[in-house]
């Protein structure tokens, strides 16, 4: 399916969302006392991260609690696993455990499932579900928050809640009762 032109007032958002997109990657790259190859290999799913806020910000796998709790709770589900067993088929079972949790609680984002297999295929510190995981998905959605308010052409992030109204016309945010 072709895609919809690109209008001057998009033009500029794509070339800031590029910039975030670059800078928030490099962030990866700089020491934080994990193994170079750890570094390295956590590019793509932070990757899917960014392009998921940047592309599907307004579907539920873009939103913060998603992207923050989904992430953070995948890393620390194979962590967890990683006490006991290594290897990648308790890889495969930790990023299984994770989808089933994840979509339990609503906060299913699906780099979390690759999250979730790296301690037990690299051994990464105990830590790894905070540094670098929830710190890096926390500056990812503040920042993509922040520049959905000053960037024109930005899209909304996080998405507002929809209003609706009740059988009595109340209007109501997210169809509450």
């Amino acid at each position: 399916m072709p895609s919809a032109p690109v209008r001057t007032g998009q033009v500029s958002h794509l070339w800031s969302g590029y910039i975030w997109f670059v800078l928030m990657l490099a962030l990866v790259a700089l020491p934080d006392g994990q193994p170079g190859v750890l570094r390295v290999l956590l590019v793509p799913p932070f990757a899917a991260t960014l392009s998921i806020v940047l592309r599907l910000s307004e579907q539920d796998v873009a939103q913060p609690l998603p992207v923050v709790l989904g992430s953070t709770l995948g890393a620390a589900i194979g962590t967890v696993f990683s006490f006991s067993v290594h290897g990648p088929v308790w890889a495969v079972v930790a990023a299984v455990a994770t989808f089933v949790l994840l979509n339990a609680l609503r906060t299913y984002h699906p780099p979390a499932l690759a999250l979730s297999m790296y301690p037990l295929l690299l051994r990464p510190s105990v830590l790894f579900p905070l540094i670098p995981v929830a710190a890096f998905t926390l500056v990812a959605v503040g920042s993509a928050a922040v520049l959905s308010r000053r960037v024109a052409g930005w899209p909304t992030y996080p998405r507002r809640p929809a209003k609706t109204n009740d059988r009595l016309g109340n209007a109501n945010v997210n169809g509450g009762q």
